[in-house]
This record gives C-alpha cells, sequence and structure tokens, in this order.
C-alpha cells in the first residue's frame, strides 16, 4: 500500500510543513527521559493547554524520579487535582517507585522495557523511546490515526482491534527510521493543528496532492469509528457536615471513579431529587454518630453535571449542622477535619468546583 514515492513524498511534506509551523513546547528539546515519560502521561486523553501547567508543576516540585517516588500519593493525587483520569497519576507514582527500586533510578532503555512501566500503553512506549533514545518505533494516537486514515483513504474503524493492529503497520512504513523522534512529533503536531477532526486545512495542506480522502471528498467522513459509547447517569448526594468548625471526609477506596480521592460522605441514589428528610431518615453509616433530631439542614448547592468518559455524574451538595457528634463512633474510613484544612486534600473536581465558589460554599462564607 506505501511505495517508496509515497513514504518519500510523505516524509519531505511532512517536514516542510514543519520548519514553516514551529510548535514550541518546554519537552521538545527534552532529552531526559524521565521528564519526557512525566509530559506523555500527563499528555495522555488531556490537551496540550490543559497538560503545559501542570507538566511545569509536577517538574518543579518532583524534577527526579527519585522525587517522585518518595512522595506521598496524596501528594501527588493533590498535585494533579483537576486534571482528571486519576489513575495516570497513581501509575506514574507506581512506577516512578518501581524504577527507583528495580533500575536503581535509571530510566529503562528499550521499548520492551518501558512497556513494562504501570500505565504505560504502546504509544506512550514509543513515543518515550524514540524521544528518549532514537529508537525506530512510530507513535499512533489519535492525531496519527486520523492522518493516515485521511491520507491513505482507510475506512477501518480505527478503534477496532483490526484497525488499531492497521495503523499501527502503516505508521511503522512510513516511519523515519533515521530521525524517529522528530519524525513522530512532527506528525502528531501536524494531526493536532493541520489535519484537525472540524476544520481542517485542507486548502493548504502539503499532503493534498497525494490525499486520497481529500480527491475523493471523504474528508469529514474519516476516520472511521466503530464503537458507540454507552453514557450512564448517576446521582450523587455529598453531606458537607459542619459542627465545632470541623467536617468530614473520606478517602475513596472502592474500585471505581476517583479512586485515592477525597471526598465528603456520599449518598448515592438512582434519582437526583432528594429531600432533607428522607436524607435524615436513611440507614447511613453514619448514623450511630449523632441522632437525627441534631441533624439541620443549613442550605443546598447544586445539581451539578460533570461529565466522564462513560457515565455523567449528577451532584448535589447538601450543607448540614450537627448540634452534636460522637466522633468515637466514626467508621474506620472517616477523618474529622477542621475545615479550613480542606485546601490540603485532593478532591474531585466537581468537589473542587464546590469548595472554590464563594456563593456556594458554607465553609468559605465562614472564615
Amino acid at each position: 500500500m506505501i511505495n517508496h514515492e509515497t513514504k518519500d513524498f510523505f516524509i519531505g511534506q511532512l517536514y516542510l510543513w514543519a520548519k514553516q509551523n514551529h510548535r514550541p513546547l518546554p519537552w521538545k528539546k527534552e532529552a531526559d527521559p524521565y521528564l519526557i515519560w512525566l509530559s506523555e502521561i500527563i499528555l495522555q486523553q488531556t490537551r496540550v493547554a490543559q497538560g503545559l501547567p501542570y507538566y511545569n508543576n509536577f517538574k518543579n516540585r518532583f524534577p527526579n524520579v527519585f522525587a517522585l517516588a518518595a512522595a506521598p500519593e496524596d501528594e501527588v493525587l493533590k498535585l494533579w487535582q483537576g486534571l482528571g483520569y486519576y489513575s495516570r497519576a497513581r501509575n506514574l507514582h507506581y512506577s516512578a517507585q518501581f524504577i527507583a527500586r528495580e533500575y536503581k533510578g535509571r530510566f529503562p532503555e528499550t521499548y520492551d522495557e518501558i512497556r513494562t512501566l504501570k500505565g504505560v500503553g504502546p504509544y506512550t512506549a514509543a513515543a518515550i523511546a524514540s524521544f528518549a533514545y532514537q529508537l525506530p518505533h512510530a507513535v499512533v494516537d489519535g492525531n496519527v490515526s486520523r492522518v493516515l486514515s485521511r491520507f491513505l483513504g482507510i475506512d477501518t474503524p480505527i478503534d477496532s482491534n483490526k484497525g488499531k493492529q492497521l495503523f499501527q503497520e502503516l505508521a511503522s512504513a512510513l516511519l523515519d527510521t533515521q530521525k524517529p523522534g522528530k519524525y513522530n512529533q512532527h506528525l502528531m503536531d501536524f494531526g493536532a493543528t493541520h489535519c484537525t477532526p472540524q476544520k481542517p486545512k485542507c486548502t493548504n495542506c502539503p499532503l493534498q496532492n497525494k490525499c486520497i480522502a481529500f480527491h475523493k471528498q471523504q474528508v469529514y467522513k474519516l476516520p472511521v469509528k466503530g464503537k458507540k459509547l454507552i453514557k450512564t447517569n448517576r446521582y450523587f448526594h455529598y453531606l458537607i457536615l459542619r459542627f465545632d468548625q470541623r467536617t468530614l471526609i473520606k478517602k475513596r477506596t472502592e474500585a471505581d471513579i476517583w479512586k485515592h480521592l477525597y471526598e465528603f460522605p456520599l449518598l448515592e441514589t438512582d434519582q437526583s431529587n432528594l429531600s432533607f428528610e428522607k436524607i435524615r431518615n436513611l440507614n447511613l453509616p453514619l448514623n450511630d454518630c449523632w441522632k437525627s433530631e441534631n441533624l439541620t439542614s443549613l442550605k443546598q448547592a447544586g445539581p451539578r453535571k460533570h461529565q466522564l468518559t462513560h457515565q455523567t455524574i449528577v451532584a448535589h451538595f447538601w450543607e448540614l449542622e450537627l448540634k452534636e457528634i460522637n466522633t468515637n463512633q466514626l467508621p474506620e474510613d472517616f477523618i474529622c477535619i477542621n475545615w479550613k484544612n480542606l485546601d490540603k486534600f485532593a478532591f474531585p473536581r466537581i468537589i473542587d468546583w464546590y469548595l472554590k465558589d464563594n456563593s456556594l460554599n458554607l465553609f468559605s462564607q465562614l472564615q
């Protein structure tokens, strides 16, 4: 499917485009594989504009793998707060400890070794291997798949097993094995800024002469995705308890979203609307700590929606006051803290929104 003429044209035009469309990013000329790995993990499922400040913060706070490995997980998650897909942060921390322990801090130097790191898939391993060590491995992300699908006129779904294998083979066939790191970066930049999903710049595209999708007027039909996301709704009711300038939080430990982040006591129901009387009469794990008549409703915030990949979280925040609470009866997973210390803990974005909104946040009004 790809002959020498096509490959030479593709690489040559891509390099010409890159000379005229430089995209300055702090990790592009980085030689440290640790920092390249850090940037790639942060940029997984994240736009560059959003990920850039997180990269700078992590680089400053954890300048090497030993610094990251030695940090408490709570600190890593707090620094990651707001970026989403928190398993990336947990895997990053776990792998840093693995590298520090098993490799004595030396970052893995081969594609296969890099692939053994938790949270590192074929794309990320290829990116690190080519950027850090100039190893001839082709990266295939959404941007690359889109460019190749359009340029070669391929309608095989990019999210199918057949499609993933096909586009990996095509990317490898087009790879400039002499300068794999530079080539991979140029191709990703081209997909991210020129051959975009919507409004691609076809009229002044350097690949136009040989782009099959352009000549067949199929640009907006490619690439093809076969799977449709099935999204579900979940209804969260957070109980923000006020007693003696303190409140209760707990760490999420279940195999669910936001694992190892903190939250207020949570009621998850099958409906969005819930009355205070219903909350007071529900059989809660905290009911042994107080008498229901001592629980007073102060204010309600929400609903607030937070869209995740496969589900929509609809959250309500109930600000409640307790006249008396027996903290000795608290379940082991709950923590009693002064509400002034809430900013020391990593919360999901939807709770962080609540805490930062001065018009809704009871505690900020009390300061």
